[in-house]
């Protein structure tokens, strides 16, 4: 079976007014590494400095000309774009760089149709990618404007572009409730698993929540160093000493996160929404850690799981790196010049919540957060059960 060819990328960003350039950085390093999961490379950036995005190509006049000569030149094929586009720019910024253009809600939706592997999944996606594509189908085809006739088909007719929409609305209506059905199934699922604590991994995609399910319950979950490794629910039993818990693997966040996939994951998420307990799992040598925990806050204000009793879970510390500045050093301090126990004494580990420093990969500190998890669960598990612990 022959190789499937790369195409050779161009990422294209505008800096607006509520934005700065550090941060469209970071997201165009984010949107570099999504296309490389997505098998595409990318060969050059073009950003703007603009107000807001223009309404009809995304970018200004002058930076599309520019951007229509070096794909021309180096004979690109593709343009991704780090914002979502309208249709309007979808349309217009085809028609003016003659290439396929692709927005980070259509990339990130490739990434999960290439992921899924179980039939709900796919399902999930699926129906995220129809509800992405029905507002853009004015784009996709060049017989819009041609009649249906003929016997029984005569009268005002039916535009193509009607019968599209109709056959992708019956499509959505269709895998919705295909989705009800395999809930009704999920929610028994997880009823029949009796009033057993649940610990569910939330975070960051490619954080290393599913490294930390294997190393937690010693099992061979699928993981991998690329972004959304896992999109199905993986549910383990634990048992550390003689207390016993369900840990479950969930889709991990990101920056962006398209709201066609938010709704159709919503089913996915209720491991998370059911949990007793949050391993919140953060990525630590990732340079803006940061964001990616406000991120993964914000998701989960959204779902409503943002009160739970949470565990910040510091991961990767093995490829944690920083710079000692010297006492003549006029910079702030920040990430690269803190090193792990100036991290441990900051703000972040004096929030209310247990937090605990480890590389899951090294199996390094992994006894310290079975002790914190077991001291956790065993209060529940003593809530539920009293009679588990008296002697008679």
């Amino acid at each position: 079976m022959a190789e499937e060819e790369i195409l050779d990328a161009v990422f294209v960003a505008v800096i607006s007014s509520d934005t700065t350039e550090a941060a469209v950085n970071d997201n165009l390093d984010e949107l570099a590494f999504l296309a490389e999961t997505a098998g595409v490379h990318g060969v050059k950036r073009f950003v703007q400095k603009l107000d807001r995005p223009n309404s009809r190509q995304y970018v200004g006049t002058g930076k599309l000309e520019e951007i229509k000569n070096y794909i021309e030149l180096h004979e690109i094929q593709l343009v991704i774009t780090d914002d979502e586009l309208s249709p309007a720019q979808l349309k217009n910024l085809e028609i003016g760089l003659h290439c396929r253009i692709l927005d980070r809600t259509s990339l990130i939706l490739d990434i999960f149709a290439q992921r899924a592997q179980t039939a709900y999944a796919k399902t999930q996606v699926e129906l995220a990618q129809y509800q992405y594509l029905l507002p853009r189908l004015t784009r996709m085809w060049t017989h819009l404007e041609r009649q249906r006739g003929g016997i029984g088909m005569r009268g005002p007719g039916e535009s193509q572009i009607e019968t599209d929409r109709r056959i992708i609305l019956d499509k959505i209506s269709r895998l919705k409730e295909q989705l009800k059905k395999i809930d009704k199934q999920m929610i028994s699922q997880r009823g029949n698993r009796g009033s057993l604590v649940r610990i569910s991994l939330v975070g960051y995609t490619n954080a290393g929540k599913s490294t930390l399910m294997n190393v937690l319950s010693k099992s061979s979950v699928f993981a991998e160093n690329k972004l959304f490794a896992t999109l199905d629910t993986t549910v383990r039993k634990v048992v550390i000493e003689n207390v016993p818990f369900l840990l479950s693997d969930t889709v991990g966040f990101i920056n962006k996160l398209p709201h066609q996939l938010v709704e159709s994951f919503k089913s996915t998420l209720d491991e998370v929404r059911e949990a007793d307990i949050l391993l919140h799992v953060v990525d630590i040598s990732h340079p803006n850690y940061e964001e990616q925990v406000a991120v993964v806050k914000q998701t989960l204000k959204e779902i409503g799981c943002a009160e739970k009793p949470t565990v910040m879970v510091f991961n990767k510390i093995d490829a944690y790196t920083y710079t000692p500045t010297s006492e003549f050093d006029l910079d702030e301090p920040g990430r690269r010049n803190l090193s792990l126990e100036d991290l441990k004494n900051s703000y972040m580990y004096k929030e209310n919540m247990p937090a605990v420093f480890i590389s899951a990969k090294e199996k390094t500190n992994i006894n310290k957060l079975r002790n914190d998890l077991y001291k956790m669960v065993a209060e529940i598990h003593a809530g539920r059960w009293p009679f588990d612990n008296f002697l008679w």
